[in-house]
């Protein structure tokens, strides 16, 4: 679970409610005509942007913006190095037993098999880089619809703005009404301001983290079992795979010993 997601999403609608009870009662800012029309809208423009399949696994992309267990790099690198110890001792043929008592990650497991086949190195690297790379597109589609949802919702709100607007310029006979009807205009920029900052975009941007995050754990895990592979040392490995971490996740790996 992203905590800090969980919380940004809560303190945005908090302080968006806050601000509205202070001054009004929160009935005023409700009207479900603009309600659909902004999510209506948004969700049409999703439909015509993406196939049907890909708008249908949104559930999926919210929960891996939400939920989403991303892996520790500094346990890879450990992982990895210790498998390489035990390659450079018994033999790459010996990590069959280790990979098939052990807990380790799926990507890595499929690599390291290859090796153990005798794969060529060539087609080992470039199978594992063309996952990477189609993980890479799956998360871009994801992406996407937020980022297609954030775009468009402040545009529909804006829509709906312009026909209160038109409703209430037709009524300037009754001046009576000219400022309920202006507050029931701007609801709908209100809607698609909302929705498109306190949710759709920042999700977005989530997603994108968490997309560079996980493609850099996967090359990581590439440069490993390459390494492993062509039968590094185990201090060359790991002086490989160091690279890959930031000041305290080095700090974390040396302590650990890996």
């Amino acid at each position: 679970m992203d905590i800090a997601t969980i919380i940004g999403v809560v303190m945005g609608t908090l302080l968006v409610l806050g601000a509205i009870l202070m001054n009004e009662k929160i009935t005023t800012f409700i009207n479900y005509p603009s309600v659909a029309l902004v999510l209506g809208g948004t969700i049409a423009v999703a439909l015509m942007s993406f196939p049907l399949g890909k708008v249908l696994r949104i559930a999926a992309v919210i929960k891996n913006a939400f939920f989403a267990k991303m892996a520790d790099p500094v346990e890879n690198v450990a992982t990895l190095v210790r498998l390489a110890e035990v390659a450079r001792r018994d033999g790459i043929l010996s990590l069959e037993n280790h990979l098939a008592d052990g807990d380790y990650d799926d990507f890595m497991v499929r690599g390291l098999r290859m090796a153990i086949d005798g794969q060529d190195p060539g087609v080992i690297q470039t199978a594992m880089e063309q996952e990477v790379e189609t993980l890479v597109e799956r998360h871009s589609a994801g992406r996407g619809l937020f980022e297609v949802a954030g775009k468009y919702a402040p545009s529909f709100g804006m829509l709906g703005t312009l026909i209160g607007l038109i409703v209430m310029l037709k009524n300037m006979d009754d001046p009576a009404k000219l400022g309920p009807g202006m507050a029931v205009a701007l609801i709908t920029t209100f809607y698609g301001s909302l929705l498109a900052n306190v949710f759709f975009l920042p999700i977005a941007d989530k997603l994108a983290q968490r997309s560079a995050e996980e493609v850099a754990g996967k090359i990581l895990i590439v440069r490993g079992v390459m390494s492993i592979q062509s039968g590094d040392n185990p201090r060359i490995v790991q002086q490989k795979l160091m690279a890959f971490l930031d000041a305290k996740q080095r700090e974390r790996a040396e302590q650990a010993g890996a």
